[in-house]
């Protein structure tokens, strides 16, 4: 039988690969799962949305009753965007110092969190050592501690040893940003190919070749995104920075600045210069993370196989 005869029609092969028509209940699944990304999607960018709005608006327009979702002049109603919160905040000399502090510290403890980690989790994950379930476990207990809980024995110790506030804060990040960076490329180093670190080793390499020439350059996703993770815990810690700082004001960080801000007027409640600021600080983490995301999701789908 030739194939012309055994080919169906085009209008059965039309028939064939049309979509089943879709069924109540399965419309209503659909329908109710957009409907809860909708709502999701909507909680989390509100409070920024929220944010940007208060910004720019004035005084009078913040004591507007209803809030308005837009900024309104409060005498004829007409769109108004006060542009002036802005303006104060980069011109007090207190919130620039704290850009710059803030950076210090975040950078550091971002390339010390990495350079441990790593060196860490690559003895953890491919090398073999007694001992190494305990101490991978141990590490992972240190997360659970709250941070209220051994503040004041840290402040106790750093006043007794004389540290500034800036090498305090990195010391103190690094406790808790450590455990976490381990842990996450712990389990992606698992995840690599164990033909590789034997592979390099039969060509001469040591192990430490072996791991900085071969195995570091593909955990390039888990590095980004514990990286990144450490850089916002850094960044946007308050507790230890506020109680650091409390001696040497110049050493205060973002959070610690936004919280103490007091505006440019005595007796003056600057909501919108706070919510300029708040905008102005969480800028750079959105765009950080619009850049590294898909390294991001793939570092933390490694993790999870791992």
């Amino acid at each position: 039988m030739s194939d012309t005869a055994t080919a169906a029609p085009p209008k059965a092969k039309a028939e064939i690969r049309a979509k089943p028509p879709m069924t109540p209940r399965k419309l209503l699944r659909k329908t109710g799962f957009y409907a809860m990304v909708v709502v999701v999607a909507v909680y989390l960018v509100f409070p920024f949305y929220w944010a940007v709005n208060s910004s720019l608006k004035s005084e009078g327009q913040l004591a507007m009753t209803p809030a308005t979702f837009i900024p309104r002049s409060p005498t004829d109603g007409s769109i108004s965007f006060f542009t002036r919160n802005y303006e104060d905040v980069f011109a007090d000399t207190q919130f620039q110092r704290a850009i710059i502090n803030s950076i210090i510290v975040a950078v550091t403890v971002t390339l010390l969190a990495l350079a441990i980690g790593s060196f860490a989790a690559f003895a953890l994950g491919k090398l073999r050592f007694p001992g190494k379930t305990v101490a991978l476990y141990t590490i992972l207990s240190m997360t659970m501690f709250p941070q209220i809980a051994i503040l004041t024995g840290l402040y106790a110790i750093i006043r007794s040893v004389g540290l500034t506030p800036r090498p305090s804060m990195i010391l103190t990040y690094l406790i808790f940003s450590l455990p976490f960076t381990v842990w996450v490329l712990t389990s992606f180093f698992r995840t690599l190919p164990g033909d590789l670190l034997q592979a390099a080793q039969v060509d001469g390499a040591t192990s430490f070749q072996a791991f900085r020439l071969i195995l570091l350059p593909l955990t390039a996703p888990a590095l980004v995104t514990t990286g990144l993770l450490a850089f916002i815990g850094a960044w946007n810690e308050y507790l230890f920075a506020l109680t650091f700082t409390t001696i040497n004001p110049d050493d205060r960080t973002i959070p610690v600045a936004i919280a103490l801000f007091t505006g440019q007027q005595t007796m003056q409640d600057p909501f919108g210069q706070i919510m300029a600021a708040a905008v102005l600080v969480t800028i750079p983490l959105l765009v950080l993370v619009l850049i590294f995301q898909r390294r991001i999701i793939g570092g933390l789908a490694g993790a999870v196989k791992g």
